[in-house]
């Protein structure tokens, strides 16, 4: 009878104990999504609009922490919420920085890759997610070369004329699309056509990003001439100056080929081409 008696209370503490377990793992689950960070091409500029899709309910990076899929990643620290994108970088040293939206596209980013690589430039280019889905491998060779991904949402949308749910799904979608590929999410964050709201300033601080326009546009999505190009860089530098191109949502074989013509006269008079490491 003891022997009963001892056995049932046992059965009970075992039990006890297994509730105990399921009660701290829950907890753990709650926390690690509390903390857990931020988780084609649609024409750039003046385009046509860009191509809908369907987007997921729920993001896989977001859930990736509580299905055991991933491992779990510290949040990035979120920068402040801003009132408008920062407009230029740093004036202190004759320093440019060179933007690439709308990619990666198999057709040109190789070209634009290559020739940055040959005048060891580092560029930021501003992916949208349904085209780093189609080409992660372009992505890795940007981050082993040297340069900066930033999001430019997942298929180019008018955010402002969108709900938050949808503005967050545009951004979520294309930060989970860049982790997959490169192990990191992005830094910054461009609206595309330019169109900033407060829930776009918001969301974009959320997933750890600073919003990044331009001070000099080429233009070069309406295709304008190699020559046109050209002179709007030339013309435009200063330090401190982001410039605006493209390298997808279209035909940009003229993108590349003012770039390389554009390049070396920059770097012969004085400017350093590279990529912002903070906000100013």
């Amino acid at each position: 009878m003891k022997n009963d008696e001892w056995l049932q209370g046992r059965r009970t503490l075992l039990r006890g104990g297994v509730a105990l377990v399921g009660l701290a793992a829950t907890a753990g689950c709650w926390s690690a999504d509390r903390a857990g960070g931020p988780a084609k091409p649609a024409p750039a500029g003046g385009a046509a609009g860009a191509r809908a899709k369907q987007l997921p309910k729920a993001s896989a990076y977001r859930l990736a922490p509580m299905t055991g899929s991933g491992p779990q990643r510290a949040a990035p620290a979120r920068p402040p919420v801003r009132k408008a994108p920062i407009l230029q970088m740093s004036t202190a040293t004759r320093s440019m920085v060179l933007t690439f939206d709308d990619g990666p596209d198999p057709r040109y980013t190789p070209d634009i890759l290559a020739t940055l690589r040959s005048h060891d430039v580092k560029a930021m280019f501003f992916v949208c997610g349904e085209m780093a889905e189609e080409s992660p491998d372009l992505l890795r060779r940007m981050i082993d070369e040297g340069h900066t991904i930033g999001n430019h949402t997942w298929s180019h949308p008018e955010l402002p004329r969108m709900d938050r749910k949808k503005i967050r799904d545009e951004i979520e979608r294309t930060c989970d699309a860049v982790q997959k590929a490169v192990g990191e999410t992005p830094r910054w964050f461009r609206a595309p056509y330019g169109a900033w709201n407060r829930d776009v300033f918001e969301l974009g601080s959320e997933y750890g990003m600073e919003p990044l326009a331009w001070t000099v546009d080429t233009l070069d999505w309406q295709e304008p001439g190699t020559g046109s190009i050209i002179r709007r860089v030339l013309d435009g530098a200063a330090p401190g100056v982001v410039v605006l191109s493209h390298d997808a949502g279209g035909n940009r074989s003229q993108s590349v080929a003012a770039l390389r013509r554009y390049l070396p006269e920059l770097l012969s008079s004085g400017y350093r081409l590279g990529v912002p490491t903070r906000a100013v």
